[in-house]
């Protein structure tokens, strides 16, 4: 991968975006989708990264419409050259094998096309955010689709929302599997049980492939649930703009051999 580019990804939670320079992560920020005052000024400094190599491009991908207008304003305020949209200017190079006519967020797909893209064998793709969404990617670079779960802040806010008496909770990972106060009780089951899920998920994965896959993890809360756990095989926070960089270059080659 050579391309030099700026992705930005607009999440449900977060706003992410890199610098590629020669297919390389040169620089990322991540903002808070409550506190985009500043991305403007985030998105010129990216932008200055790339401005004067050949061919830079600045890539958007989108889970979340209602922040499209104010990105692409933010954008506009530093680079005066058409910004190439996923799925829209620029197809994700994965192959799919889904129900007719189904929408897939466009992070799943450049997920999916960025672990293949390195791996080249089946694997299974877990991106723990906002939601946590669990994968399938098949040994020919097909995804499949997989399974869409709440993530572990969204599991302890509907707790205290629907209850009477449990308390407002951060995630973190707990320090020991008995919660001895309420807060740490709520934790641990979050916890434990998203591992459990994806654990679940990933076997069934494997019985129906007939082989076990490599699992890659992604998202804000990777490293909380996964670290030194043996189901997962790598950590890869900026996976999605890894694959915008991925999709860019696959067009760029295609137009050369063209």
């Amino acid at each position: 991968m050579n391309v030099n580019c700026v992705a930005v990804s607009i999440g449900n939670t977060r706003t992410r975006a890199a610098a590629f320079v020669a297919g390389k992560i040169a620089q990322t920020h991540a903002l808070d989708n409550n506190r985009l005052e500043g991305l403007s000024a985030v998105l010129g400094e990216l932008v200055d990264v790339v401005r004067l190599l050949h061919g830079p491009q600045v890539l958007l991908s989108s889970v979340n419409p209602k922040l499209d207008d104010a990105v692409n304003d933010a954008i506009g305020s530093t680079w005066d050259q058409p910004v190439l949209r996923i799925e829209t200017d620029l197809p994700v190079p994965i192959g799919r094998q889904l129900d007719h006519d189904t929408l897939v967020g466009e992070d799943r797909l450049l997920n999916a096309a960025a672990a293949y893209g390195v791996l080249k064998q089946a694997c299974v793709v877990v991106d723990a955010g906002t939601a946590v969404t669990i994968d399938f990617v098949d040994g020919a670079g097909t995804f499949h689709g997989g399974a869409i779960g709440p993530g572990a802040q969204m599991m302890l806010d509907a707790l205290r929302a629907q209850t009477a008496q449990l308390p407002k909770v951060t995630f973190a990972a707990p320090t020991e599997a008995i919660g001895r106060n309420t807060s740490d009780a709520m934790r641990s089951a979050v916890f434990h049980g998203l591992r459990g899920m994806v654990r679940e998920l990933v076997e069934q994965f494997a019985e129906m492939a007939g082989a076990y896959p490599m699992v890659i993890a992604t998202g804000g809360d990777a490293e909380t649930l996964f670290a030194e756990y043996d189901l997962v095989d790598r950590i890869v926070p900026e996976l999605t703009l890894q694959g915008m960089a991925m999709a860019l270059d696959v067009m760029v080659q295609t137009e050369l051999e063209s």
